[in-house]
């Protein structure tokens, strides 16, 4: 399941804190402010998703991640190569090196990732 655009920036605000209370992460949007109504309306469903969970303190929910930042990124991935990319994570690499405007410098480094992971696969 995925997280709209509105969701996913509540969420990297909590990936950031870590834990964090409805005032804490009112602080983190720039001026103007959501509601604090459309914060709470977020948080209600990104939980309802399965993405956080909460601790009552008194009158107050803190707001924890049940999925890291990492593994939410990584699935979403995996379903735009399924969708888009016949399932194929070399037809993504492909279209990603070839449509992007990565400097030589950023394809030696991204070539340098791929001769690590070989490296690491063959052990």
């Amino acid at each position: 399941m995925n997280l709209s655009r509105s969701e996913e920036q509540l969420m990297g605000f909590l990936w950031t804190l870590k834990k964090a209370f409805l005032k804490e992460l009112m602080e983190c949007y720039p001026k103007p402010k959501p509601a604090i109504t459309t914060i709470s309306t977020l948080l209600k469903r990104i939980q309802d998703k399965g993405f956080i969970t909460y601790t009552v303190f008194r009158n107050s929910r803190q707001y924890t991640p049940v999925i890291t930042k990492k593994d939410y990124f990584a699935n979403h991935l995996d379903g735009l190569i399924k969708n888009h990319f016949e399932d194929s994570a070399l037809q993504f690499a492909s279209f990603f090196t070839t449509s992007t405007k990565l400097t030589k410098s950023e394809l030696e480094e991204l070539r340098k990732l791929v001769d690590g992971e070989i490296k690491s696969q063959n052990k």
